[in-house]
């Protein structure tokens, strides 16, 4: 016991030490906790190897996996299907076969095994939930129409993937089609009951769980793990169980809280897991396997991104929403790796094959990162050679009047509390927001908006920003807020322009192009509370009223679901 110990404790100590090393070239940590596992495994240190040591990780990696499930699920509310269930569907459908099916076709050119090639064809179909959202959220851009896209395929993606899943093991114990199709029924009945009872005592439960944050946090762990367990019992997968335990409780107002305190475990559980499958390394790393999984990348960072292009273009949607939507699906998923996995312990693939996916993983996570950090950038390279994915048909937007007073791009936190100023000197005013739900709000409260993003040159050149007086851009994208400024300069325009940033060096660049005048948000924050303090000094009643008043107003926004 104490070597297993002491192996989980150096296995800790160097994942800390790669995701630092991570962090500083702006990787994932899924990239780091996958070439730890290289590094500890049989090619390496050997602290994970046969015997007990492996058998230990594995059972944490398999927990890992639920947890992982579990909150992926809590983030798959239906209800987005709602909003773009017909693309997010099509879309999601139409690049899982042809992705899969493509990625079949090369690995038989390559003389992969009928079995090997349909296992490596759908490893690439899928496309990492954990890597898009946690990069589309630090970008602050998961409300954007193609952050809400690449989701909605996502889910689709998520779904096939746990179908898949469950179907594997049901084929294995040579089941006929009349039983799966049982099974499907069983699980498809399962689901509703959970999904209907968790509906209906969800709101009690959970508000009276909600009164103690450990509680909560315990509630969590015990429906991830019960539910998990339950599938597997009934001879479905694990996976499955989680999956559908997370999404039975997505639509809860405590998601967000419970997902967020329940991270920190998962994240301890995931480093084994993906040290695990790291570790599958075990083959040695020849020539010829390196440039399958080379190939292999390529096709998953450039191809699958132009098959989702083309399949985007049919819905409408202009060449910069399918390229920032397409390059976010450039990598292969978490479900990727447990699918191969599934496949090896199965018998149906080698070990070889596993450490083929492995290294597509790495390649192709860590590529995609820096191609979605920078996608903007990426897209305006590209874009005179885009063309041809530019659809015949226009998305949503609302016509322009020839003259606005003011012209506000992002209607989110800051925007909202500006439209609300403005609106107050009764100024002729135009907002601009690229996140569907954002506009339509806004139009129902009677407000003059347009469908766009703020970065798209051919997008800025339709409205008036020469007749226009004072231009505010609350969107932190310094890229876009640069564009802005471009646009404004070729048209000679002599309005005011105030643009956000979220960091004083980002600021600077922005006041060198000739900004009036930059908002940092925590900047002006510290003023006025150092304002505040100078007004109110020691009188404890006037920050009382002060907060009250505050209060008053977060419930008035949140009753009228105008900012998050």
């Amino acid at each position: 016991m104490q070597e297993v110990i002491l192996a989980l404790s150096t296995i800790i100590a160097i994942a800390a030490l790669g995701t630092l090393l991570a962090k500083l070239i702006k990787q994932p940590p899924i990239i780091a906790y996958l070439l730890v596992g290289i590094i500890v495994g049989p090619l390496g240190l050997k602290l994970i190897g046969p015997g007990e040591n492996a058998e230990i990780v594995q059972l944490f990696a398999h927990i890992g996996v639920a947890f992982l499930l579990f909150i992926v699920g809590l983030n798959l509310d239906i209800r987005i299907f709602k909003e773009l269930g017909k693309v997010a569907t099509g879309a999601g459908i139409a690049e899982i076969a042809l992705t899969g099916g493509i990625g079949f076709v090369i690995a038989r050119l390559l003389s992969f095994e009928t079995a090997s090639a349909i296992y490596l064809g759908a490893a690439l179909a899928f496309s990492s939930t954990v890597v898009v959202v946690k990069i589309l959220s630090d970008k602050k851009e998961i409300d954007t129409l193609h952050g809400r896209i690449a989701l909605g395929i996502l889910i689709v993606e998520d779904i096939v993937a746990a179908i898949a899943l469950m179907t594997l093991p049901l084929v294995e114990q040579g089941g006929s089609l009349t039983l799966i199709a049982q099974k499907f029924g069983t699980v498809l009945g399962l689901a509703i009951f959970i999904f209907v009872g968790t509906a209906i005592i969800n709101k009690k439960v959970l508000d009276f769980l909600a009164k103690s944050q450990e509680a909560l946090f315990l509630f969590g762990i015990a429906w991830a793990l019960i539910l998990a367990t339950l599938f597997d019992a009934l001879g479905f997968s694990l996976e499955i169980g989680a999956l559908i335990a997370g999404m039975s409780l997505a639509s809860s107002p405590y998601t967000f809280e419970i997902a967020g305190r329940m991270k920190p475990l998962r994240d301890f559980f995931m480093v084994l897991f993906f040290v695990f499958f790291g570790s599958q390394l075990a083959t040695s790393v020849t020539s010829t396997l390196v440039f399958q999984a080379l190939l292999f990348s390529g096709f998953v960072i450039i191809g699958k991104p132009i098959v989702v292009m083309v399949v985007l273009r049919a819905f409408g949607y202009t060449k910069r929403t399918n390229f920032l939507a397409s390059t976010s699906l450039a990598q292969i998923s978490e479900f990727s790796l447990i699918l191969i996995l599934l496949g090896y312990n199965l018998g149906h693939i080698s070990q070889e094959l596993m450490s083929l996916a492995v290294l597509i993983a790495v390649i192709t996570i860590g590529i995609s990162s820096y191609s979605i950090y920078y996608a903007h950038s990426i897209f305006n390279a590209l874009a005179p050679v885009l063309h041809l994915l530019e659809s015949t048909k226009k998305e949503q937007k609302q016509k322009v009047e020839e003259k606005y007073d003011i012209i506000i791009f992002g209607s989110h936190r800051i925007g909202h509390k500006i439209i609300e100023a403005t609106r107050d000197l009764k100024l002729k005013i135009l907002v601009i927001d690229h996140n569907p739900r954002a506009i339509i709000n806004l139009q129902e409260k009677g407000y003059d908006t347009i469908f766009g993003d703020a970065g798209e040159r051919e997008f800025l050149a339709e409205l008036p920003l020469d007749k226009t007086k004072i231009i505010i851009s609350t969107i932190s994208d310094t890229q876009a807020n640069l564009t802005i400024q471009e646009r404004l300069k070729a048209i000679r325009s002599k309005a005011t322009y105030l643009a956000t940033a979220e960091q004083p060096y980002a600021a600077l660049d922005l006041y060198k192009s000739g900004i009036d005048y930059v908002i940092i948000p925590h900047h002006l924050g510290g003023d006025l509370i150092a304002s505040i303090i100078k007004t109110f000094k020691l009188d404890q009643t006037k920050y009382t009223k002060l907060g009250k008043d505050h209060l008053m107003k977060l419930l008035k926004n949140k009753e009228n679901s105008t900012y998050t």
